[in-house]
């Protein structure tokens, strides 16, 4: 969940594709216009919109500024926002315990500061699982959920926990309950977090109670300042028309909104075998909602097309609207919207016309398995057969035998994947989350601009929209399942791949025109063992995994796994037994994982789309945070536990694989140069003929892959930073660790260290390096021995971290960027800028 701004919405879009709200204020005006020049009669004035063609497919959500729109008036009666301010008394707020059930546990302490409600987590309040929650409830007059859009929180906390919205809260109230939570900031300053209204379970429409929870595993104070309750309407009120994702059976669509009565016409050349695919939804459920797709030829009566009421907001209404009879034509084509409930919100989603085929550019599939680490893929040389299907594709296509990932786990690493920008450059983790920069274009926004239609299926949130990597994606579903809080159980979860693959070809379906781009992010391998079947079983017998989960409850007990857990010896068990039972469950489910990647190869060639399709298989990061550390784990001796550098083959060694048939050359298998994820943008964007973005810091590995010559050795960096306290002066710096892979060397830098981490876990020194020729697991450093490479070293990452920080002002809002000369040549000099 992203905390302190609120989740990203495109009321017109950014860069190349966005508009800023000045477009709104000309659609407003364009609309007057045209109704005061009717008014006038003037008939002989041509305000019909601009000519548009569909050579490639027409996303009608990005040219608004093309059409004629008329009506779509914002009401006056709107639902308004419901605020409570505690710095006074508000006696309507009690006190309660997280769960609609209690068990054991106990009403928080709740008091009223100057300014605030305080909620108090103590030991009195942990429940059975240890975790400490408790919060604050107050009645409501049985709102309609489906009314209310988020919930803004101002709150200021102690220490690390979280805040959940939650509705209802008793026996006879138990229809509801809880949403998302989001990560607090616990550094004691006032944060504003962003709750939406996804009640988990709905069996009625009432909201009785509505309640706000804490959770942490130590005690902490939460104090609320202000609570803030927006009604949907109000998240339309801003512009007559617009554009934004609007979330339906758990997918996201990139939608034109309107205010009903409305209609909007666009001038377009009809390609052949033309279709309009569309989602049809709303915001109310009574009265229902009258679309209709209208189409006029010059100088002939307008036709309907489609003409039905929708009035269930649950749900998206797809459509296909044939418009074949027209092809070749110029046409008007009309979407019109009516209510009898004047200003209801219409909703078109991801509103697409494709046509016949009429490009060479290749569908793409970004396949991400998330967690996947490339030493436990045969297709690697690792001597179980995990990955068959992925060796058939190496031989059809081109593998990187030493490539990386940018950072150490998947929020971090794939915001820097998907804009090819390092996560210092991004602003580092803050606030919860790695919020891409509005103005750093990700993928889905240079494939979209190219004219792609673009989809992402994730089973992970970190790769979505807690980055805001939903901009420009047509359609976005973030889940394994159509609804994944009702029967989604984890056996399902362990199935992702499997799901999201049904999802794709759904997607389809709906909207079968081409070129597409699609990212998948799978959660076959992330944990959570023992695998399904046919594949559970398959490297450890039931016997074992009863074993392996007996061990693991027990080790749960004396608190958990770690490999640094005093469990082990509490227990007795075996650590490099245990973990080698849960290394063979992670091949399984890895195999589990190929095998459905194989089956949607196999249909990619039934429906014909496999030789128009540049497929990319790689991983967000290694074995490491998916399942844990094992090829150090089964070992008898550990490092010391500062001894953990992020170039670990464990923690960032990822397969990286393209595939593209009769245009790059099967078997190949690239050793030199080591390369990175941050690379994969660049190189796409090439293959596939779009211009590569103005600034980046991957390069395009395309004159390999396709034959035409060598790229460029360069170090791989790696980084994860974060925001420091320094509690002696009051600010915040940017701190954390950046490192380089360098030919035999590797070397970690730490920056502004965190006061807070663990005295065992502390560096002895700033820069650790290591020999990988010699040590490749990176388990003992050789800063003491290399002093003159530890000097090199240093100085190169340091230079790198400034260079990333002044990067990273070029993605701040304009008036806040000051880049010197000096900086700028730095910055070309090191190929950021083109």
């Amino acid at each position: 969940m992203r905390a302190e701004v609120n989740a990203h919405h495109e009321l017109m879009i950014q860069p190349r594709i966005a508009r800023s709200k000045r477009s709104a204020f000309w659609i407003v005006l364009a609309v007057a216009t045209i109704l005061a020049l009717a008014s006038l009669g003037c008939a002989d004035v041509d305000s019909r919109p601009a000519l548009l063609s569909a050579h490639m497919p027409l996303h009608l959500e990005e040219h608004l500024d093309d059409a004629t729109i008329v009506g779509s008036e914002v009401p006056t009666d709107l639902l308004q926002p419901v605020e409570w301010r505690f710095d006074e008394p508000q006696p309507g707020w009690r006190a309660t315990t997280p769960r609609p059930f209690p068990v054991g546990t106990r009403p928080a302490a709740v008091s009223q500061t100057n300014d605030a409600l305080q909620i108090t987590l103590r030991r009195s309040n942990e429940d059975p699982s240890s975790d400490l929650g408790a919060g604050v409830y107050v009645a409501v007059p049985e709102w309609d959920h489906r009314d209310w859009s988020h919930v803004l929180i101002r709150a200021r906390s102690s220490g690390p926990g979280d805040i959940a919205l939650g509705f209802n809260l008793d026996r006879d109230l138990y229809s509801m309950v809880g949403t998302r939570s989001a990560p607090l900031v616990d550094d004691g300053t006032v944060q504003t977090y962003q709750l939406p209204f996804e009640p988990r379970f709905t069996f009625e429409r009432a909201i009785k109670r509505l309640r706000f929870s804490a959770h942490a595993h130590e005690p902490l104070e939460v104090e609320i300042l202000s609570i803030t309750v927006v009604p949907m309407d109000a998240a339309y009120a801003e512009v007559p028309v617009g554009v934004r994702h609007v979330q339906r059976d758990n997918r996201y669509r990139r939608s034109i909104f309107v205010h009903a009565p409305a209609q909007i016409e666009y001038r377009v050349r009809v390609p052949e075998e033309a279709r309009l695919d569309v989602g049809l939804g709303t915001q109310w459920s009574e009265p229902p909602t009258t679309f209709r797709v209208m189409v006029r030829a010059d100088g002939e009566p307008a036709e309907t097309l489609l003409e039905e009421s929708h009035g269930d907001r649950g749900i998206w209404a797809q459509r296909s609207i044939d418009l074949g009879a027209y092809a070749g034509q110029l046409v008007t084509l009309s979407l019109g919207a009516e209510s009898e409930r004047a200003g209801s919100v219409a909703l078109w989603g991801a509103p697409t016309l494709t046509g016949l085929r009429a490009t060479d550019k290749p569908n793409v599939i970004f396949y991400i398995i998330d967690g996947a680490g490339a030493e436990y893929m045969s297709a690697y040389g690792y001597n179980r057969r995990t990955t068959p299907n992925i060796e058939r594709l190496a031989a059809e296509g081109a593998l990187f035998e030493r490539a990386y990932s940018n950072s150490e786990w998947t929020l971090p690493s794939t915001a820097s994947f998907m804009t090819s920008l390092q996560h210092s450059v991004l602003g580092g983790f803050k606030n919860g989350g790695t919020v891409v920069p509005d103005n750093a274009v990700t993928m889905a926004q240079h494939m979209h601009a190219g004219g792609y239609q673009t989809a992402v299926f994730t089973a992970n949130p970190n790769a979505g929209r807690r980055s805001g990597l939903e901009r420009s994606v047509d359609v976005f579903r973030e889940g394994w399942t159509e609804f994944r809080y009702l029967g989604a159980g984890p056996r399902q979860r362990r199935e992702s791949s499997k799901y999201l693959h049904e999802g794709f070809w759904n997607w389809r379906e709906e909207y079968p025109g081409e070129p597409y781009w699609v990212h998948f992010q799978t959660v076959d391998i992330h944990g959570d063992f023992p695998t399904v079947a046919p594949f559970g079983g398959l490297f450890v017998s039931a016997d074992e995994v009863r074993t392996w989960e007996e061990w693991g409850e027990r080790l749960r007990e004396e608190g958990g796994w770690g490999l640094y857990s005093e469990s082990w010896e509490k227990t007795g068990i075996n650590r490099p037994a245990f973990w080698s039972a849960a290394q063979g469950m992670y091949d399984e489910a890895m195999a589990h994982n190929d095998y459905q990647l194989g089956r949607l190869v196999e249909r990619l060639k039934a429906e014909g789309e496999w030789e128009n399709t540049l497929l990319i298989v790689a991983a967000d990061h290694s074995v490491e945070a998916a399942a844990g550390d094992m090829g150090i784990a089964v070992q008898d001796s550990l490092p010391p536990r500062w001894s953990r550098p992020m170039f670990r083959p464990s923690i960032s060694r990822v397969p990286l694989l393209f595939v593209w048939p009769d245009h790059i050359a099967g078997g190949q298998r690239f050793s030199q140069p080591a390369v990175s994820m941050i690379d994969a943008p660049p190189t796409i964007l090439e293959l596939v003929g779009l211009p590569l973005p103005e600034v980046m810091q991957g390069q395009s590995l395309a004159p390999l892959l396709l034959g035409e010559g060598n790229v460029e050795p360069r170090p791989v960096i790696l980084d994860h930073v974060f925001e420091v306290l320094d509690t002696v002066q009051g600010t915040r710096e940017l701190g954390g660790r950046i490192e380089v892979v360098d030919g035999r060397w590797g070397a970690s830098l730490e920056i502004n260290p965190d006061p807070d981490v663990p005295e065992e876990e502390r560096r002895p020194v700033p820069l650790l390096l290591y020999d990988l020729w010699d040590d490749p697991m990176c388990l003992h450093s050789v800063h003491e021995e290399r002093p003159d490479l530890v000097e090199k070293y240093t100085a190169f990452l340091e230079a790198q971290f400034e260079a990333h920080r002044a990067l990273g002002q070029y993605f701040t809002p304009a008036e806040d960027v000051v880049l010197t000369p000096e900086q700028l040549e730095m910055l070309r000099t090191l190929g950021y800028i083109n």
